[in-house]
């Protein structure tokens, strides 16, 4: 897959002299993006249409940008960073944990809210502390920045003496593994502490947080990527970003969409070599 993926990366370099796809998106003032909308409340389908909190931040980007037209796909979470690499939309615009293997392939933004790995669990279920994970049903998205740390949790429980996961179930989206969750096929989900403290708030009779399950040395941020050839565009969307931190209005997007405020660092979010 890293193969695949530095030969897409490979590929996509600029000849001397080319157009970046900065100054496309600027001389046509169309832009193209990929997101993933089954990620309430960062991105979803509302009456027909693409809302939530990523998609308020990339209405002021592509306003800064110069952008009149947006072309907005929607697309399965499996699909969205190959295709940035392929070149099927400009950048990606839906949320992306940070990890190091990512961050040696795509050039990452200025983060966009803290995505501090957590877990949630049916409401009175007993697990209150990480070894009780043990013989439990374990569920995520399939290609997501938590899978690996899922599975690092479940080899730290066996490491420890313990049995580690009855299971790990991988989902396409984060919602079907709500419903799993619900109907008692898995004990546990992991996602993003953000979007699971909005489900739970959504639904506090059926839903409760578990325990935090942090990365070994991570980085907990959300970001968007560009491809890595497009170092201009990525600055360009970070400098928004940065600005609407600074001027409060990432803040007031979180209290809208998420009920509280998250601290977004100005460095240190990256992995050492990270460009």
């Amino acid at each position: 897959m890293f193969a695949a993926g530095a030969a897409c990366v490979a590929s996509f370099s600029l000849p001397a002299g080319a157009e970046t796809t900065l100054e496309k998106i600027k001389r046509t003032g169309e832009v193209t993006v990929g997101t993933e909308a089954a990620f309430p409340p960062f991105e979803f389908v509302q009456d027909g249409k693409i809302v939530g909190y990523g998609s308020d931040i990339l209405a002021v980007v592509v306003e800064e940008l110069g952008v009149k037209k947006l072309n907005q796909l929607d697309l399965p979470w499996q699909g969205i960073l190959p295709g940035v690499l392929a070149g099927k939309f400009d950048f990606v615009a839906t949320t992306v944990g940070i990890n190091e293997e990512r961050a040696k392939r795509y050039a990452y933004t200025f983060p966009i809210a803290d995505g501090m790995p957590y877990t949630m669990k049916r409401k009175g279920e007993a697990i209150t502390k990480i070894e009780d994970f043990n013989g439990k049903v374990m569920a995520t998205q399939l290609a997501s920045s938590t899978e690996p740390v899922a599975r690092a949790l479940d080899e730290k429980l066996k490491a420890n003496g313990g049995t580690g996961f009855k299971e790990l179930k991988l989902f396409t989206s984060f919602p079907e593994s709500y419903v799993a969750l619900a109907n008692g096929e898995v004990d546990a989900v992991m996602q993003s502490l953000p979007a699971l403290a909005v489900a739970v708030k959504e639904k506090p009779d059926l839903f409760e947080l578990a325990v935090a399950t942090p990365k070994d040395g991570g980085y907990p941020y959300l970001a968007w990527v560009t491809r890595p050839d497009d170092k201009d565009l990525r600055d360009a969307i970070s400098a928004t970003i940065k600005k609407m931190r600074d001027d409060g209005r990432l803040a007031a997007l979180q209290k809208k969409w998420f009920g509280f405020e998250m601290k977004i660092p100005d460095s240190g979010y990256l992995p050492p070599g990270a460009e």
